[in-house]
């Protein structure tokens, strides 16, 4: 398993057959190179979102368009951008997919979302996050969102030892209420910190979430550095 931080929560998940591209914004992402996309979204298999903020999902329609790939996304999402000529996987949370073999299921996240980056606010369903499973590992992508008693049936169901989390603060938990929520609810071996260090509103370092949580393997690659698990 290969994972990729695209900067912000965007990330390329090589897992199974699959190569996901999560929530990948790159177009106007202060922190990601520019003359990298190519690379970054070479021989991906779908385009997985979280939510419908341009922060995370203005990319898709263009990346799945160009590759002739789908998007796997909430019910409503999924709607929005069929109507724009995107194949698409449509679900909900406690759903399932396969995904080039991976397993992916919806969970609950609690944020908002709305296709904000059109010239309007449209309605795009409820925020999520997922249980991506392969490998022998699960990984557990927080999407946007705080800390929720619901991460403890997550991790009662699908025991994840990967951790994605938002961390960065104002529009998510910030780094000592996502240490909380992987204390208190999960058993990770690793954790990536993501939707950090984009904006001077965010948190711009992740050594307070790596000092909270000793004993797991916080990694802080630099953005577009691959990390075998």
């Amino acid at each position: 398993m290969k994972i990729t931080w695209l900067g912000h929560s965007g990330f390329r998940i090589e897992i199974e057959g699959a190569v996901l591209l999560l929530d990948p914004w790159m177009t106007g992402n202060p922190v990601f190179p520019a003359d990298r996309r190519a690379e970054a979204i070479s021989g991906a298999t779908h385009v997985l979102l979280t939510h419908g903020h341009g922060d995370h999902a203005a990319d898709a329609l263009a990346i799945a368009t160009e590759l002739n790939i789908p998007i796997a996304c909430m019910h409503e999402l999924a709607e929005i951008f069929g109507a724009e000529g995107a194949e698409c996987i449509g679900f909900g949370k406690g759903g399932t997919v396969d995904l080039g073999g991976a397993q992916v299921t919806m969970v609950n996240a609690v944020h908002s979302s709305s296709i904000d980056f059109k010239g309007g606010v449209t309605y795009g369903g409820t925020p999520a996050g997922f249980m991506i499973a392969g490998e022998d590992h699960v990984i557990y992508v927080s999407g946007d969102t705080d800390v929720m008693a619901d991460m403890g049936v997550f991790n009662d169901l699908h025991s994840p030892d990967i951790g994605i989390l938002a961390c960065g603060g104002h529009y998510t938990m910030d780094m000592r209420r996502a240490a909380y929520a992987a204390k208190t609810f999960f058993d990770f071996r690793t954790v990536f910190p993501c939707h950090y260090r984009t904006f001077p509103l965010l948190a711009q370092s992740a050594a307070e979430l790596v000092e909270a949580l000793p004993g797991v393997d916080v990694l802080v690659p630099e953005v577009m550095q691959a990390v075998e698990i």
